[in-house]
């Protein structure tokens, strides 16, 4: 197993001006996204589709990440990450207003899927960079102001998005798009790369104690399998990938309309908006607790609420219960995603770690294609209810994948709590 030798300073440290300059853009991101997501599932269903199908317009992005992550992993490795996270950037912006074009499903399709790559090189590159500039014992907090910063735009998205999609199902996704362009404006200018080179580098930069694998070295799958944490990155990654960024972007805002019967995008922003807030007062609550207790009890923790919660999210019977169980599901899963960036942030830090970090993206990548048609074919032959039950239990029961696992947070950043 490898181990780092960190070197630990006070939790009150500051974070590096590059991770604010990535939570500013990261924001600006999520308000576009969140614009859509309210909208995209009946925007492929108004083409005349089955459930299935519309809930494979979530899963074709999946897809899209999934095949291409271990290629955008070896190119951020070998041009750098700030590079290939703007480029990212851009090719969605080039697919979302394609998007807004699309004249049939399988165009819809095949624009959504384009995008897909370019998400892959964008979410990869900014974890990759967090944890070049944030040492071990602010890295759980570095993610957590990341996180939160899409949370807020979530918050924000869906709230505008459901009145714009009443209007026109294909306004949001030219909203998106110039949000997108303007984030890569925000790096372009605010991010050189000299800021990459900072004292969290170098403070990742510590020669391992096992002495077998080098700093300067690229650290391959082979080298991190036998981590049991990694292996727990994986499984929780998954299930996340499959509850929250698979089956709540794909059957939510069906589920609302259904249930009222109605377009229901405005009811399914707020909906959205939220499970967004949730995640955001569990972000601000807990934003510490991973770099102080560690890693571990706050995935666990999160992945059992957000699983129960969501499994009853399908009992609901009217907007109002809707809206009270996406709350509590938000907290759950607020509390789950700066812990686990921070866990994989740990099993790379000080490491060229582009094949990894897509590893661990592509685990979620296949949770969300699994899950949006694994439950929107329960829908069709069952129910939401049974849809989302089935998700509920996935999540609780990843949970189980770090009880064995070893704690990832290095016990002398816990010894200075």
């Amino acid at each position: 197993m490898r181990k780092s030798k960190e070197t630990t300073q006070p939790s009150a440290e500051k974070l590096p001006r590059g991770i604010w300059v990535l939570v500013g853009a990261a924001f600006v991101i999520a308000i576009g996204y969140g614009i859509i997501t309210p909208v995209l599932p009946q925007y492929a269903h108004s083409f005349n589709v089955s459930i299935m199908a519309a809930s494979a317009i979530v899963s074709v992005f999946g897809i899209a990440r999934l095949v291409f992550a271990p290629a955008s992993g070896a190119l951020i490795n070998r041009l750098g990450e700030r590079r290939m996270y703007m480029t990212g950037v851009f090719i969605v912006a080039l697919s979302t207003l394609a998007t807004a074009f699309a004249s049939n499903y399988w165009l819809l399709l095949l624009y959504r899927g384009l995008g897909g790559i370019g998400s892959t090189l964008f979410t990869v590159s900014a974890t990759g960079m967090i944890v070049r500039m944030a040492p071990a014992h602010i890295r759980g907090r570095a993610s957590s102001a990341y996180g939160g910063a899409f949370l807020v735009g979530n918050i924000s998205g869906p709230i505008l998005g459901g009145p714009l999609g009443n209007i026109s199902l294909r306004l949001p996704f030219f909203v998106y798009t110039a949000s997108l362009l303007v984030a890569i404006v925000v790096i372009w200018f605010l991010l050189p790369p000299s800021a990459l080179t900072s004292a969290g580098d170098a403070h990742n930069r510590k020669e391992t104690t096992d002495g077998d694998i080098s700093a300067e070295k690229e650290l391959r799958i082979r080298d991190v399998i036998k981590d049991s944490a990694y292996r727990a990155c994986l499984v929780t990654n998954f299930s996340n990938g499959w509850g929250n960024f698979g089956v709540r972007v794909a059957l939510l805002p069906l589920f609302v309309a259904a249930l009222l019967n109605t377009n229901g995008a405005a009811e399914a922003g707020i909906a959205m908006a939220i499970f967004a807030v949730g995640n955001a007062i569990a972000l601000y609550t807990t934003r510490h607790w991973s770099d102080r207790w560690g890693r571990r009890p706050m995935i666990i923790s999160g992945l059992i609420i957000c699983g129960i919660m969501t499994a009853a999210l399908g009992q609901g019977t009217t907007i109002g219960m809707v809206y009270v169980l996406s709350f509590f599901a938000g907290l759950g899963g607020g509390v789950i995603n700066p812990a686990q960036q921070a866990a994989i942030g740990d099993v790379v830090a000080g490491y060229k770690g582009g094949t990894v970090l897509a590893s661990v993206q592509m685990a979620a990548d296949l949770g969300s294609i699994v899950g949006t048609l694994a439950a929107g074919a329960i829908v069709d032959h069952l129910s939401f209810a049974w849809a989302f039950a089935t998700t509920g239990i996935i999540l609780a029961a990843s949970s189980l994948a770090w009880v064995p696992a070893r704690e990832t947070l290095p016990s002398t950043a816990r010894e200075r709590r």
